[in-house]
């Protein structure tokens, strides 16, 4: 499946781009879909730091993503590095005691605040605790008239230096000019650059797994080994998972070695809401695409063999050996090289370095899992004596994990 993001340069005083602002694609049109606006943000949060990797999208430079009140005062936030994202206030979000309260509260986290098309009036004026807690505010010098223009610029730099004004819908080089003889140091528009729209592969999902996860996250105690079972059996939600830890303050300092382990470092209680919202994302997802389907397959094909080698070799960190299996084409389905998709993966370094192709202990589990599902009998032969395999088992295997990735690959 392939995923779309707007995004627009931000410049400074001398023309060099400091930050991006991310806005919503669905195609390669560049124009706004129609679209709900708490929708838009979720989705450019999920292509921006989970599909695509915010670095790639961004070059490591912050992003600014319009907000929502409900998103506002919701816990997506949690899941985000603050470095990364400058959170625009939408215009059209009520000020309220509660709101400044909330953006106090995430700003000693250390995230950064912009109103967005900012518009001067009473309403907002009363409030001094909202602009001692903004960064930046936006104005659109396109439709902003000039007097109303005027005086905003003269409050701001008169009552709060701190914020730095950014001037957006720049279309002449003499806008540029006037904005930047009025004090503005930040600034956006057609006259620099119209949004780019950034393209990439996401794996396909499977419907129908996400609603037996569902389920079971829906049990009065969940069987977190059952939970974590499925999850492993759907490639592009585990990606997800271990993108969502990798991203979250709740990291902790060891490398996640199983999806049970990345399970209760996030918690039920955003797991589930993850969950819900992934879901109700793909549910539309076309799944007639027979290079991904096969190179699924293949992935889980391998993993559940490392991890029956793993097994029967007695090692206790046999999860691993499946996310080895796991990720070992990531590269292929998600169309980026591998070391580029592994460093937004927390996975430990033995992992890494199995999946890159180095000379590991777990090498020759990945090597003979290859080998069986090509059936390559004299490599596996080759194999099988010092993974302590026996030939009459060999056979066996092959049908049961082929029937295990059957059954896993069952689409509604």
């Amino acid at each position: 499946m392939e995923v779309f993001i707007g995004r627009q340069p931000i410049f400074n005083a001398q023309e060099q781009v400091v930050a991006y602002e991310l806005l919503y694609r669905n195609s390669e049109k560049n124009v706004f879909p129609m679209v709900d606006a708490d929708t838009a943000t979720v989705d450019v949060l999920i292509n921006s730091f989970l599909s695509m990797g915010i670095d790639n999208v961004t070059n490591g430079k912050p992003s600014f993503v319009n907000f929502t009140e409900n998103l506002l005062m919701d816990t997506t936030l949690d899941y985000i590095n603050p470095s990364q994202v400058v959170i625009e206030v939408l215009e059209d979000v009520p000020i309220t005691e509660e709101l400044i309260q909330r953006i106090i509260e995430l700003r000693k986290h250390g995230f950064r605040f912009a109103l967005d098309d900012f518009i001067m009036n009473e309403e907002v004026l009363i409030y001094n605790d909202l602009f001692a807690n903004v960064d930046y505010i936006k104005i659109d010098f396109l439709l902003t008239p000039i007097l109303e223009r005027m005086e905003i610029e003269n409050k701001i730099k008169k009552q709060f230096p701190k914020i730095q004004l950014l001037a957006e819908k720049v279309e002449t080089r003499k806008q540029y000019e006037v904005a930047k003889h009025s004090g503005y140091v930040l600034f956006q528009g057609y006259f620099f650059e119209q949004p780019q729209i950034i393209k990439s592969t996401e794996i396909p999902t499977n419907a129908l797994q996400y609603f037996q996860i569902i389920s079971i996250l829906n049990d009065e105690e969940p069987n977190i080994n059952l939970l974590a079972e499925n999850i492993e059996r759907e490639i592009s939600l585990t990606y997800k998972l271990l993108q969502l830890i990798n991203n979250s303050s709740k990291r902790s300092i060891s490398k996640v070695r199983s999806i049970k382990q990345a399970i209760l470092l996030l918690g039920l209680t955003e797991l589930r809401k993850w969950i819900y919202l992934l879901a109700m994302r793909e549910i539309n997802i076309n799944k007639d695409d027979d290079v991904f389907i096969e190179l699924m397959s293949a992935s889980l094909f391998r993993a559940k063999v490392c991890e029956k080698i793993a097994r029967l070799n007695y090692k206790e960190n046999f999860s691993e050996y499946f996310l080895i299996g796991l990720f070992s084409l990531i590269d292929a389905l998600l169309k980026r090289p591998m070391n580029d998709v592994l460093k937004y993966l927390p996975l430990s370094e033995s992992i890494v370095e199995t999946i890159s192709g180095n000379d590991t202990e777990m090498q020759p589990y990945l090597q003979f899992s290859i080998a069986l599902s090509k059936l390559e009998w004299a490599r596996m032969n080759e194999l099988a004596e010092g993974l302590n395999i026996s030939k009459d088992c060999i056979l066996p295997m092959y049908e049961e994990v082929k029937s295990w990735v059957a059954d896993a690959l069952i689409f509604d």
